[in-house]
């Protein structure tokens, strides 16, 4: 399982954790977010400007 981060606020989607907050359950894939998922913090970026960390 990895991470990505937000490059605008620093925000970190871990795939362990999930998000259960946003309605994404630990174990969820970041791939497997939908296309149009935004950054929950800033809103500002997109799945596809999130950095693996």
């Amino acid at each position: 399982m990895s991470e990505y981060q937000c490059p605008e606020c620093g925000y970190v989607f871990d795939e362990n954790k999930g998000d259960p907050h946003e309605g994404y359950p630990p174990g969820t894939v970041f791939a497997e977010l939908p296309v149009d998922f935004a950054c929950p913090d800033c809103a500002v970026r997109f799945r596809d400007d999130f950095e693996k960390v």
